[in-house]
């Protein structure tokens, strides 16, 4: 839509991958791209390397986004401090438009 903000442009997209009732459950994709293309100095370690484990399950593992959500859960149950990445500040051309 025009005018949208990137957020209001990620929720809508949200919406369609959680509806979208797919088992592979594609919304898993859209979180890890969303919180690896747009994270920050605030943003918790853990959120920034969940999304780069998602991701490389995804490219290099062919995982399903049920299997990576599942990944996600077992490494959440390990207790550990999580690497801080140092950021690049270009991440591409491709966002959430």
């Amino acid at each position: 839509m025009p005018g949208q903000s990137e957020q209001e442009a990620y929720n809508e997209l949200s919406c369609y991958t959680l509806s979208h009732g797919d088992p592979s459950f594609i919304h898993q994709y859209i979180v890890d791209a969303y919180a690896a293309q747009y994270a920050d100095e605030k943003s918790k370690p853990i959120t920034v390397a969940f999304a780069l484990v998602g991701i490389y399950l995804h490219i290099k593992k062919h995982y399903s986004g049920k299997e990576i959500q599942k990944a996600h859960m077992r490494l959440a149950k390990k207790k550990k401090q999580w690497p801080v990445f140092d950021l690049p500040a270009h991440r591409g051309n491709i966002g959430v438009f």
